[in-house]
């Protein structure tokens, strides 16, 4: 990784802190698990979705709340890993 991409990695993994425990290692598996191998609109929309609030965010992880389809394969993705 060239020290752009190793830049833009560091401001993502920033980003993805939420400050609940929960919520960091959800997210944060999913950035160090998928992110790399990720398609374009997939990484998009992560980039995106870590702009939404932390209710809403949980909200989806535990389906209380149905998530935008932009990031619904992400959160498919944390759930199973989590068991949510």
């Amino acid at each position: 990784m060239n020290d752009a991409g190793a830049a833009a990695m560091g401001r993502l993994r920033w980003r993805a802190r939420r400050g609940t425990r929960e919520l960091d290692r959800m997210i944060g598996w999913w950035l160090d698990a998928r992110f790399a191998h990720a398609e374009a609109s997939q990484r998009a929309a992560f980039d995106a979705m870590l702009d939404e609030s932390d209710p809403d965010l949980w909200d989806w992880l535990i389906a209380q709340h149905e998530p935008p389809a932009r990031f619904a394969s992400i959160i498919d993705e944390i759930r199973a890993h989590h068991r949510l």
